[in-house]
């Protein structure tokens, strides 16, 4: 009987092996192909495929994000608009763009005015001790001082001044930085690097605003 089960084994084996080999597809038993041959002759150029490692991925991602951004300035009365575009004329058609928006207004939960800059540094090292992060005033007229955060309600920045209170910051109160503004935008919605480099030509014409990721 045990000799009779090694036989079934070897020829069930031996059975297998030719089907697998496709010596048996004269009879009609052959494995299902599992090559593709089509998809290999669409591809194109193989061998330039490469492996790269981790640190030029990145360097290829940020070169890959630098590569054009959008980019937006403003608000701009009327006459600073103007001054724009013809420092703008001759940049491409299509590299920028003005457009009418509104600035909302900025809250700042506000410390200050200091008699003095050393005043101003103490400020910063015990606000430094207790944790608490601060950022520069935009407002010129309430420097020198110091900002604990910027909000676009007054709610939002009374809210964040209870909060600093609890943490032991007993001189703060909320003020407008800035009031709402309406005016005009400037959009750069590719700006790559070879027009990044011409900034600086119209840099007295952005009049001091900076240049913001667009929203």
């Amino acid at each position: 009987m045990l000799r009779l089960i090694v036989l079934l084994l070897f020829l069930a084996n031996a059975a297998y092996f030719a089907y697998s080999q496709d010596m048996l597809a004269g009879i009609g038993l052959a494995p299902t192909q599992q090559r593709e041959p089509h998809r290999i002759a669409q591809q194109i150029r193989p061998e330039a495929v490469r492996i790269i490692g981790g640190d030029e991925a990145r360097r290829i991602e940020v070169a890959s994000a630098r590569t054009a951004e959008c980019l937006q300035a403003g608000v701009f009365t009327d006459a600073e608009a103007n001054s724009l575009k013809d420092a703008l004329g001759t940049w491409p058609q299509g590299s920028w763009v003005l457009e009418p928006g509104v600035e909302p207004p900025r809250w700042i939960v506000y410390m200050g005015k200091y008699p003095d800059a050393p005043s101003v540094d103490k400020k910063r090292a015990e606000l430094r001790a207790m944790n608490v992060s601060f950022e520069p005033i935009v407002n010129a007229e309430l420097e020198p001082g110091l900002s604990l955060g910027g909000y676009a309600t007054e709610a939002a920045a009374r809210q964040q001044l209870e909060a600093l209170t609890q943490k032991g910051v007993r001189t703060a109160r909320v003020v407008l930085e800035r009031p709402e503004a309406r005016g005009q935008f400037v959009k750069f919605p590719a700006l790559d690097e070879p027009l990044r480099a011409r900034l600086e030509d119209i840099r007295p014409a952005l009049a001091g605003k900076a240049l913001r990721p667009c929203r």
